[in-house]
């Protein structure tokens, strides 16, 4: 199949608003696990876990942390403006842009942009530990389909870290149809997270708990971490009619020396590799393309993986191991501990995948990315669990309850 021919709409489902989570369960890993696996379906407990799971396997996490990424300004005129904060100018820039003291450059979206004018300040005051400090904000140009704005405070004992959680708004997605409340500051983060970036957040780790993570050691399952930083992309719905004409969001990713040598380590063995959501299974994924690019000589040491690169480099003769073998070596001879760049890989029916066996993720919505994903995960069995789940009082999207899905012919 080539998924630049999918029809989108081949990949829709009717989802009730009644079945959509709108607030978290009381305790994050008692949703209900929907478990599909040889083409068989079975209920469980988020809590056993890791009952369903290889012992030896490695667990991929991604540990980035959602931040007040909101912000609510007003003209003079009483016009309100609502400034969306997606990555920082200097793309990849995240450690420095939120280190940054009395200013700092993002690329944004902008609610009402049309009555905010080109160079205009606008203004609000924020109290802080250190007192109340004024923060400016001004619109200056666009890159792409994004505002870029500049923030300014005047206070240089804070860093844009420390402005942003005392003056935004932690964003929840748009289907929750809600305000944010107080539980979602903690409840719409991983009990993991630790490395801000994201305007959303990796929902499959919601369900985490350090008793979960116990059970996890005593069954001798590793885990690991990567980074990727979601975007608002995320929710973007596909509206072209064939994926051809779509274009994918494109976001931040990290990996570390020690991640790679583990994830060799498992292919060198033959041991399941783990995806907590569909954010880690394309971080995984697209490291073997970069590891691809290395060998090919088509890239330097920045990831760069662009929209339809899984399907249009030649590779058969490439192994996941070879080329995971290709960036350790790269990473090495360079004396780096980590690298860096950003992936817009699309995954979907026709896609084959190199690293990931297992995937664990929530219910999605219909005809958008992530369906697809899955559906090239299990193939046609996808419209199986949803089929069930929707039956079976499942809870969907972001805040609802999970399922482990093993790869089809896995």
């Amino acid at each position: 199949m080539d998924p630049k021919n999918i029809n989108i709409q081949d990949y829709s489902y009717e989802l009730p608003e009644e079945k959509i989570a709108k607030f978290p369960l009381e305790e994050r890993d008692a949703s209900k696990l929907l478990q599909f696996k040889n083409g068989l379906i079975s209920d469980h407990s988020f809590s056993d876990i890791s009952a369903l799971l290889p012992s030896d396997s490695l667990i991929i996490f991604n540990n980035t942390k959602v931040i007040h990424a909101r912000l609510l300004f007003q003209r003079e005129t009483g016009a309100h403006i609502e400034v969306f904060c997606i990555e920082p100018a200097h793309h990849l820039d995240y450690q420095l842009a939120f280190l940054a003291k009395q200013t700092s450059s993002w690329k944004c979206m902008v609610g009402n942009a049309k009555r905010w004018k080109e160079g205009e300040v606008l203004h609000k005051i924020i109290t802080t530990p250190v007192g109340e400090v004024v923060l400016s904000v001004s619109k200056n140009g666009k890159s792409g389909e994004l505002f870029l704005v500049e923030f300014q405070w005047d206070n240089d004992q804070l860093s844009f870290a420390e402005v942003l959680h005392h003056a935004g708004i932690l964003p929840l997605p748009p289907y929750l149809n809600r305000d944010t409340e107080e539980i979602d500051e903690q409840r719409y983060q991983t009990v993991y997270a630790k490395v801000q970036g994201s305007v959303a957040a990796p929902t499959a780790g919601l369900h985490f708990t350090d008793r979960v993570f116990a059970q996890l050691a005593t069954n001798q399952i590793q885990t690991d971490e990567v980074t990727l930083h979601v975007g608002a992309g995320t929710f973007k719905p596909v509206k072209s009619d064939t994926l051809a004409d779509h274009e994918m969001h494109e976001e931040t990713i990290f990996v570390g020396l020690n991640t790679l040598q583990n994830i060799l380590h498992c292919l060198v063995n033959h041991k399941p590799i783990i995806a907590v959501g569909t954010t880690s299974m394309r971080t995984l994924e697209s490291l073997y393309w970069h590891g691809v690019k290395i060998i090919q000589k088509l890239t330097n040491e920045t990831v760069a993986i662009k929209q339809w690169d899984a399907y249009d480099i030649p590779s058969q003769h490439i192994s996941p191991k070879r080329a995971i073998e290709a960036i350790i070596n790269d990473l090495e001879q360079r004396k780096e501990d980590s690298i860096q760049g950003s992936t817009q890989i699309i995954i979907a029916p026709g896609y084959t995948f190199k690293l990931v066996d297992i995937l664990i993720t929530n219910f999605h919505q219909p005809e958008n990315t992530l369906i697809l994903l899955i559906a090239a995960f299990v193939g046609e069995d996808w419209k199986v669990i949803y089929n069930y789940a929707l039956n079976n009082n499942y809870r969907f999207l972001s805040y609802g309850d999970s399922s482990v899905l093993w790869r089809k012919n896995g």
